[in-house]
């Protein structure tokens, strides 16, 4: 557990390069987990699993995601400028995709 608490608090802290965060942190990993869950959400639909643990299944990602949107976000407001506008912007953008794909 030390190692993803140490995970979490630098990104939370803003300890990360702004762009690291952004491009590999939620648009690498996070994309990769919720396409996974996504799936594994429409495995689940076709074994006639109860629809509530596919909508479980396929939101499980959504805490996570809110995480990285807010730490790109508390990150970019650090950083100031119009990049960082522009990676709050891009990271609001992943979020909506996320969760309404």
């Amino acid at each position: 557990m030390p190692a993803a608490k140490a995970f979490l608090g630098s990104r939370w802290q803003g300890v990360v390069p702004l762009d690291r965060l952004f491009w590999r942190d939620m648009i690498v990993v996070g994309t990769a987990v919720s396409v996974a869950s996504s799936v594994a959400a429409l495995i689940l639909l076709g074994l006639k699993q109860p629809l509530a643990l596919v909508l479980a299944m396929h939101f499980l990602p959504v805490p996570y995601n809110i995480f990285l949107t807010l730490a790109v976000w508390r990150t970019a407001e650090k950083a100031g400028g119009a990049g960082a506008s522009l990676y709050m912007l891009g990271s609001a953008l992943w979020l909506i995709a996320t969760v309404v794909v």
